[in-house]
C-alpha cells in the first residue's frame, strides 16, 4: 500500500472488502442469503422443462448468478486467510466449514446444471438467445453434456472431493509451506522460506546456486515418500472420476475441455515446444561460454552473467518502476494497477508459514483482486510483481461482465501478466545504454521465457506420462526415473543434470492442485510474445486490440477471442512465431557478447 507521502511499503493485505471479520455478522448474513437463494432455486425445479418461458429462464439465471456471487465471497475468505499463514488453524477451520457448506448448497441446486446439460440443442439454443452476458458460461457448461453422471452420482462426487482430493492438496500445502531451509552464506547459516532460498539459484556464486538446489531437494526429499503418495492418489482420483466414470478420452482432455481448447490444438502447442527445444539448448551452450564454463550444470540455469551479486531493489522503487511502465503503455491499465495498492489488496511481506510463490485472486467483478507475492528485493521479483498485477488488470478490465464470465479461460489468463513483464523489460532496456547491463536484462528475459514456455511444457509432457505410469502401477522411484528422462529430452547435451533433480516434480504445486494447468503458461507466453511483437511493429494503433482481448474476460471462447485478433491457435506457425521472438533476443545477445 502507499503511505501519505506517496511511497509504497510492504504490508499484509486486508480482506475487509470480503468480510470485515471471519466470525462476524456479515458472514452470518451472507450464509443466510445463500440459503435463501438456494431455496429460491429449489422452488423453480417444477418449471424446468425444454419449454420454460423466457421470464422463468431469466429468473433462474438471476438466482444462479446471485448464488455464485455469494459462494465466491464465502469460499474466498478462508482460502486467502489460509494463504497468509498455512499453519493458522482458525483459517483452516473456516476454509473447511465453508467447503462443507458450499458443497451441500451446490448439491441442492445440482439439478439446475443437469437440466441445462440434458436439454437437446434446439431447446438450449432457443434459451441461449435470452442469456445475455451469461451466454458463454452456459455454452461452456454444455461442453460437459456427454460426460455428466446422474444427480445422485454427481452429489457423491462433490461430497467425496471435500474430504478426498481437496483434503490431500491442503495437506500438501500444509506440509510444504512449513518447511524451513538452511544454507550457509558468507559463513552464516541462514534459516529461510522456500521463496528466500530460491533467491540463491540466481546468485553469481556457483557454489551457492548448487547449495540452494541441494537444500531444496534435501528438505523435500525427507517427505518425498508422503508427497509422492499424495500425488499418486491425486492422479488416481483424476482418472477414476474423469476417464473411467465420465468417459473423457484422456486425463489431459479433462483440462482441455474445461479450457475449451480442442485436444489437437494442445497437442500442436506441445509438439512445437518439443520441436523448438534446440533453440534453448543453443542458448544454454552460449550462456556456458559467456560464463566461461565448458557446460552449464542444471544448478547454473538461471546464473546471472555478472560476477557481482545483484543490487537489492527497494519495494517502493519496484512498485514505482512497474506502475511507470504501465503508465507509458496506457493510463487506463496503470489506473487499474493503482487500485490494488490503494485498497490494500496486496500481501508483499515475507513471513514464516505464508504460502510461497505468488498469485492473484479475482473474487468478484466489483472487487479489486488480491495479489500475494513474497518480495525480498531481488531484481527478478520486480518482474513477478508486474506479472501478478497484470493478472489483476485483466480481471478489472473485464469487470463489466457477470461473475460467471469475467474470469478468462486459463490459456488466456497469462496474456496480461506476460505482456506486463515485457512492458517492464522494454522500459528498462530503453533507459539503459550500457551494453553489459542490456545484456544482463536480455539474459533475464530469455531465462524467464525458458521458465515460462519450455519448462512448463515439459511439466505437462511429464504429467501426461506420469498419469499413464500411475495407472499402470508405477512406484515413486519409477516416477523419479520418468522425470529424469523428461529432463534429458528437454536439455539434450546442453546441460549437465545431477541426480538430485529427479525429485524436482515433487516440488511443483500446480501438478497437485490443477493437473495439466502448466501448458497455460506456455500458451500465454507464446501468445503474449506474438502480441508484443505486433505492438512493437504497430505502436499505438495496436493498443485497442490488447485492451479488447482483456475486456472479453471469459465471455467468449478462446478461439473466438483470438480469431477476432487475427490469430489461429490451430496453426503451428503461430506458436513458432513466439519462438522467433525469443530467437531474436538470443541473436541480439550474441551481438552484444561479441561487441
Amino acid at each position: 500500500m502507499s503511505n501519505q507521502n506517496g511511497s509504497y511499503q510492504q504490508t499484509r493485505w486486508s480482506l475487509a472488502d470480503i468480510f470485515t471479520e471471519p466470525q462476524g455478522s456479515e458472514v452470518k448474513q451472507t450464509v443466510e442469503a445463500l440459503e435463501q437463494t438456494t431455496s429460491a432455486l429449489e422452488a423453480m425445479r417444477p418449471v424446468l422443462s425444454p419449454d420454460i418461458s423466457e421470464a422463468n429462464f431469466a429468473r433462474l439465471l438471476a438466482h444462479y448468478e446471485r448464488f455464485t456471487e455469494l459462494a465466491h465471497r464465502l469460499g474466498s475468505y478462508g482460502q486467502l486467510w489460509f494463504s497468509e499463514d498455512t499453519q493458522n488453524q482458525n483459517a483452516l477451520a473456516m476454509m473447511g466449514r465453508m467447503e462443507q457448506l458450499l458443497t451441500e448448497a451446490q448439491n441442492r441446486i445440482l439439478f439446475v446444471s443437469l437440466w441445462w446439460k440434458g436439454l437437446d440443442d434446439e431447446a438450449a439454443n432457443r434459451l441461449l438467445a435470452y442469456a445475455g452476458d451469461m451466454r458463454y458460461s452456459l455454452v461452456q457448461e454444455r461442453l460437459f453434456k456427454d460426460y455428466t453422471l446422474s444427480e445422485a452420482e454427481e452429489k457423491v462426487i462433490n461430497i467425496k472431493d471435500i474430504n478426498g482430493v481437496n483434503a490431500l492438496t491442503t495437506l500438501y500445502d500444509m506440509i510444504t509451506n512449513k518447511f524451513v531451509f538452511e544454507i550457509e552464506v558468507d559463513g552464516e547459516v541462514k534459516k529461510l522460506t522456500r521463496g528466500e532460498l530460491m533467491i540463491y539459484v540466481r546468485d553469481p556464486r556457483p557454489e551457492l546456486r548448487a547449495a540452494a538446489y541441494k537444500e531444496l531437494f534435501r528438505v523435500f526429499g525427507q517427505e518425498a515418500s508422503v508427497l509422492s503418495q499424495i500425488y499418486i492418489h491425486r492422479v488416481r482420483d483424476w482418472a477414476n472420476e474423469n476417464v473411467k466414470l465420465r468417459g473423457l478420452a484422456s486425463p489431459l482432455s479433462v483440462r482441455n475441455l474445461s479450457n475449451d481448447i480442442p485436444d489437437p490444438v494442445v497437442d500442436t502447442l506441445l509438439e512445437v515446444c518439443v520441436e523448438q527445444a534446440p533453440l534453448f539448448q543453443r542458448y544454454f551452450k552460449l550462456k556456458a561460454n559467456w560464463l566461461g564454463l565448458p557446460k552449464l550444470r542444471r544448478y547454473d540455469l538461471y546464473a546471472p552473467l555478472s560476477t557481482e551479486s545483484s543490487k537489492k531493489i527497494a519495494y517502493d522503487e519496484a512498485v514505482t518502476m512497474v506502475l511507470d511502465s504501465f503508465e507509458l503503455f496506457s493510463p487506463v491499465i496503470a489506473g487499474q494497477a493503482h487500485r490494488v495498492f490503494k485498497e490494500n489488496h496486496i500481501d508483499s511481506e515475507v513471513r514464516a508459514g505464508k504460502r510461497s510463490g505468488a498469485f492473484c485472486a479475482s473474487i468478484l467483478p466489483n472487487l479489486t483482486p488480491w495479489v500475494l507475492i513474497n518480495y525480498t528485493g531481488e531484481p527478478r521479483e520486480v518482474a513477478t510483481l508486474a506479472h501478478e498485477l497484470g493478472h489483476a488488470i485483466h480481471s478489472m478490465m473485464a469487470a463489466d461482465h457477470s461473475v460467471l464470465t469475467f474470469h478468462s479461460a486459463l490459456p488466456l489468463a497469462e496474456t496480461a501478466s506476460v505482456f506486463s513483464e515485457m512492458l517492464l523489460t522494454d522500459r528498462l532496456l530503453a533507459a539503459e545504454e550500457d551494453p553489459l547491463v542490456r545484456r544482463s536484462l536480455l539474459v533475464e528475459a530469455v531465462d524467464d521465457a525458458y521458465a515460462t514456455v519450455m519448462r512448463q511444457a515439459y511439466f505437462v509432457l511429464f504429467e501426461r506420462q506420469a498419469h499413464q505410469a500411475i495407472a499402470d502401477g508405477s512406484t515413486f522411484e519409477q516416477l523419479n526415473q520418468l522425470y529424469s528422462q523428461t529432463l534429458t529430452l528437454q536439455f539434450g547435451d546442453s546441460i549437465e543434470i545431477s541426480d538430485d533433480f529427479r525429485l524436482e516434480w515433487v516440488c511443483i504445486p500446480h501438478i497437485y492442485h490443477t493437473p495439466f494447468y502448466c501448458y497455460a503458461y506456455s500458451f500465454g507466453q507464446l501468445l503474449s510474445l506474438s502480441l508484443y511483437q505486433r505492438y512493437q511493429e504497430q505502436g499505438d494503433p495496436f493498443k485497442p486490440t490488447l485492451l479488447k482481448i482483456l475486456a472479453y474476460g471469459g465471455s467468449a471462447s478462446p478461439d473466438e477471442i483470438l480469431k477476432e485478433a487475427g490469430i489461429d491457435m490451430a496453426d503451428p506457425d503461430f506458436w513458432r512465431g513466439g519462438f522467433r521472438f525469443i530467437e531474436g533476443m538470443i541473436d541480439e545477445l550474441e551481438k552484444l557478447a561479441s561487441a
